[in-house]
């Protein structure tokens, strides 16, 4: 199934996954409501992330309901901080959330808790001196952003001479994963001596990408990469590569690992990405929620998930 077609497939899943409240109609059968929020739908990583998640439920229907929520938009952050004040309302047992923002969503998280519900964080970490500010613990199920980085720009500098230059394509300045990411890509640099001469925020979005890396390629001609933090903003470099008829002269990195750039990287026009098991990680939350649930003793501690360097050979 391509990305496009699990968009639509998911598109089209949620009414009913939000309407009957999880697989069950009835909200007496004694079993706990989970409810997953997370970023962009229109994301392919986020699409996979709820086929996971749908898949889980599915094998353990016996274990819990599910509810599944997400914003059109990454920047969205009021349309899920009102996702998360309807699943309070709705009295749901867990919420398990890849928030928009590390800061903006700690308040009604908090919120959730004071209500009873546990909460669980997966994909972009919450900012941890914000929640030590609000007194508030929310566990953190998730990967190594900055190790997972690292070790992608450290494959790409292995194809990289010393004196050469390149770019990042940041994504949102306030999400944690984002800045983590940011910082795996410099550490790889540093080490290897690689000049950074451009580093902007594309927000996480394809079109963004594509008209900031139109602009550093005019800018920059000396670039030799662009290092982009997420796959939609490495696609986005992609297309301005070829539109500046540059292709096959500018290296591109991304991270997550979606399909289309799995195709990119196997026509040799992306060097890498890395994948942190979309399809596994809202599992993963939801899987400590419900050990939350089932034992109140148990310590909210966070617990680091699988990344991975995909490179052309990986995938053969």
């Amino acid at each position: 199934m391509t990305g496009k077609q699990m968009v639509n497939v998911l598109m089209c899943l949620l009414p009913f996954l939000a309407g009957c409240r999880g697989v069950s109609q009835s909200p007496d059968d004694g079993k706990p409501q989970v409810a997953l929020i997370m970023k962009s739908l229109a994301n392919e990583f986020f699409a996979t992330m709820a086929e996971g998640a749908a898949q889980h439920q599915a094998e353990h229907a016996e274990q819990y309901e599910l509810i599944v929520n997400g914003i059109k938009d990454e920047r969205d952050l009021s349309r899920q901080v009102a996702l998360v004040e309807e699943m309070i309302a709705a009295n749901v047992d867990a919420i398990v959330i890849a928030p928009a923002d590390s800061k903006a969503l700690v308040p009604v998280l908090k919120r959730a808790q004071l209500n009873g519900i546990t909460v669980v964080n997966i994909d972009n970490k919450l900012d941890d001196e914000v929640l030590q500010d609000s007194g508030t613990s929310i566990p953190f199920v998730g990967p190594d952003n900055r190790a997972g980085a690292r070790k992608i720009a450290e494959h790409l500098a292995s194809q990289l001479e010393s004196d050469d230059r390149v770019a990042i394509l940041e994504g949102i300045r306030t999400s944690f994963n984002g800045r983590q990411r940011r910082l795996g890509f410099e550490d790889a640099m540093s080490a290897a001596g690689i000049e950074i001469i451009d580093s902007q925020s594309a927000q996480w979005e394809m079109s963004q990408a594509n008209q900031i890396a139109s602009a550093m390629l005019s800018e920059h001609p000396q670039l030799k990469a662009i290092l982009a933090c997420n796959d939609s903003m490495a696609l986005g470099a992609l297309a301005a590569v070829k539109s500046s008829g540059k292709a096959g002269e500018i290296k591109i990195i991304g991270f997550d690992n979606i399909s289309a750039v799995q195709q990119a990287i196997l026509a040799g026009q992306i060097v890498a990405t890395a994948d942190q098991h979309g399809d596994e990680l809202a599992a993963f939350g939801i899987d400590y929620a419900l050990r939350i649930l089932h034992d109140v003793t148990l310590p909210a501690v966070d617990h680091e998930t699988p990344v991975d360097l995909i490179t052309v050979n990986k995938l053969q």
